[in-house]
């Protein structure tokens, strides 16, 4: 059955105020930087609650929604997700990863300690559902989901910056740990862990750059 129709909400601007718009969240999100140095400082919940609302209204395959974010801020259980996450970097940087990759990383400082899973304040386990579960137990393929997952993971990054947080990705790999220590079904895979607070006032980044538009893009008119 065809899901029932309703009528757009669109409110259309004029070309001015288009540009006006597109042109403040270009400069606004072009200020959004990777930071590994987090204070411990209390971040409110209902930041993270309203970032998290955002990534729920990401675009789906079939709209089917086929992610679950589980919001970590207990001590014991960070603790736990450093200790594992920081055995699997140690066996990547020691024994996994291609001397090409190691290369390519060592720019950026990168090293198998992770303390900021500690002292952020909230980390937030982005999990991709393979499938679903209905209430008789019958399983319903999800479809592209990868594409899904990764579009809601930038609407969150993205609402989370906006609204004067910093965050991190990190993916170490493998992630089965965090089904077990968050206690997720098998059906969700781990995707990446987003952590996430006030940097440091002593912050800092690596002075590097983005490519430009020309180099990034293709107009064929």
């Amino acid at each position: 059955m065809d899901a029932p129709r309703v009528p757009l909400d669109f409110a259309e601007k004029k070309p001015e105020e288009m540009q006006r718009c597109a042109q403040q969240f270009s400069a606004a999100i072009r200020q959004r930087r990777t930071t590994r140095d987090f204070s411990d400082r209390p971040v409110p919940r209902t930041l993270i609650e309203e970032a998290l609302a955002a990534a729920g209204s990401a675009p789906s395959g079939a709209n089917l929604q086929p992610w679950h974010f589980v919001v970590v801020s207990a001590t014991k259980t960070k603790k736990e997700i450093r200790t594992a996450a920081e055995e699997e970097e140690r066996l990547f940087y020691e024994q996994r990863a291609p001397e090409e990759w190691l290369d390519a990383l060592r720019p950026l400082g990168l090293d198998a300690n992770k303390p900021f899973l500690e002292t952020a304040p909230y980390i937030i386990a982005v999990f991709l559902k393979k499938y679903t579960t209905d209430s008789d137990q019958k399983r319903h393929k999800n479809y592209y989901t990868s594409e899904s997952v990764g579009i809601a993971t930038g609407l969150l990054i993205t609402a989370l910056h906006l609204s004067g947080l910093t965050s991190l990705v990190h993916t170490p790999s493998p992630m089965k740990f965090l089904n077990q220590i968050l206690q997720r079904p098998d059906n969700e895979r781990p995707y990446l862990l987003l952590v996430v607070g006030y940097p440091t006032k002593d912050a800092t980044v690596p002075d590097i750059e983005r490519l430009p538009l020309e180099q990034i893009a293709t107009f064929i008119d």
